[in-house]
């Protein structure tokens, strides 16, 4: 039961057209918005189900419409003019115009500059930031003569903080294309009433995304530090709903936005209510959060530390060869590389492809498909739980290089290995 916030229904006869609400936080927005009696454009690419993602666009259309909204679906990729162009005068045809444009069509690839192929750079760049700016444009005319006129980008805070950057340069120039296209278009259409705002998260939100880096970086315990995507879904709502002449140039987070209209209570959103959360990319008081709990150790404590990581990096690999067996190979079937620094520098391998698996210190007998770097104290932290390798990543302590998706198949054993560490 998420937060209501209002008996009258204030989107009723609105046109929401929204990119990407085939699933999660796009089609979260819609589900809310359609329990007002509101119209939804779902723009979106799928159409037949998909092999590892839930929903398309016919199944949520039937949602919509069940919550209480008309829905017109229309196969869109945000990429092609001539889509979207049709799903727009669709839209105009269907419902008398567009008062509301959601962008929430994103690409994602958190991956550094070597290892992102150019066909990667261009997807999130076609997908965020083109894809944003020629949908608003062709929305626009529409906006201008519609109800109190919005567009809702679902982008985060510019912040021009290196560590946003460092680790995937190209993701983070594209999702901060989105936020450009609020700043600008803000105060180019100030005039017209329309109101251009982003929209962003404080936590981690259980989309597809999210839930596969979750499942990257520490499994089941990482997801259950996820909201719902109902949360974004109810702050939408707050500012949609908006007066929009006085309500634009505005990058909003999710928490602060509902908690500006009463709401104290987030359980209700949270995957497992009482576990930490994890906080979300752009925001830096997830690092000074993290500086706190991390606090290098200095003096006679620094070196006993380091002392005793002493042969830990050794005993980690020893381990994990204890556990492995032809059935994790067999599921694993990946080879990797660990650049180890600091206190026990070094470079050491894990072949769970070939054979029966081996490991050892120096370079892999095969090439390998991913490649961790690490310093060694974190690196054992990492391993013994004491470290969440989400925040090791996001924070730069940890490094991924090469098949991510290889990567992934780290998480069980790294769950193993943390009760015997």
């Amino acid at each position: 039961m998420y937060f209501v916030f209002s008996i009258i229904s204030k989107l009723a006869g609105r046109t929401i057209f929204i990119t990407g609400a085939s699933r999660g936080i796009g089609k979260a927005i819609a589900l809310k918005a359609a329990k007002d009696g509101a119209n939804i454009v779902i723009a979106a690419k799928t159409a037949e189900a998909h092999p590892k993602l839930p929903g398309t666009i016919y199944t949520a259309a039937k949602e919509i419409e069940a919550a209480g909204g008309r829905c017109l679906p229309c196969i869109v990729d945000v990429r092609d003019e001539a889509q979207i162009q049709a799903a727009v005068e669709a839209a105009v045809k269907e419902f008398g115009g567009i008062d509301i444009l959601v962008n929430n069509a994103s690409a994602i690839s958190l991956t550094g500059t070597l290892e992102t192929p150019m066909k990667k750079y261009d997807l999130m760049h076609h997908v965020n930031t083109r894809g944003t700016f020629l949908t608003s444009k062709l929305c626009l005319p529409y906006l201008k003569v519609g109800k109190n006129p919005h567009i809702l980008n679902l982008s985060p805070p510019l912040n021009m903080n290196p560590v946003w950057f460092q680790n995937h340069v190209a993701y983070t120039m594209a999702k901060y294309g989105m936020s450009m296209c609020v700043l600008g278009m803000a105060e180019e259409f100030r005039s017209d009433g329309i109101a251009v705002n982003g929209l962003w998260p404080r936590t981690g939100i259980t989309t597809a995304a999210m839930d596969m880096l979750g499942k990257l970086m520490g499994g089941e315990d990482t997801v259950n530090q996820l909201r719902f995507p109902e949360i974004m879904a109810d702050a939408a709502y707050v500012i949609l709903t908006r007066d929009s002449k006085n309500f634009t140039r505005n990058f909003c987070i999710d928490e602060d936005i509902l908690r500006e209209v009463g709401v104290t209570d987030f359980d209700v959103y949270a995957v497992k209510p009482g576990t930490p959360l994890m906080p979300d990319f752009f925001l830096d008081e997830f690092l000074d959060d993290f500086a706190k709990k991390s606090s290098p150790i200095t003096g006679a404590g620094a070196k006993q530390d380091a002392s005793a990581a002493s042969g830990q990096v050794d005993q980690v690999f020893k381990t994990i060869m204890a556990a492995a067996n032809e059935e994790i190979v067999k599921k694993t079937n990946a080879v990797f590389a660990f650049q180890v620094k600091g206190a026990e520098e070094g470079q050491w391998y894990l072949d769970l492809k070939n054979g029966s698996g081996s490991a050892g210190k120096g370079e892999s007998p095969s090439p390998p498909d991913a490649t961790l770097i690490m310093d060694s104290q974190d690196f054992v932290k990492m391993f013994q739980g004491k470290l969440k390798a989400t925040a090791a990543f996001m924070t730069g302590k940890l490094k991924i290089r090469g098949d991510m998706g290889k990567a992934m198949k780290l998480e069980k054993l790294m769950g193993a290995m943390q009760s015997k560490l």
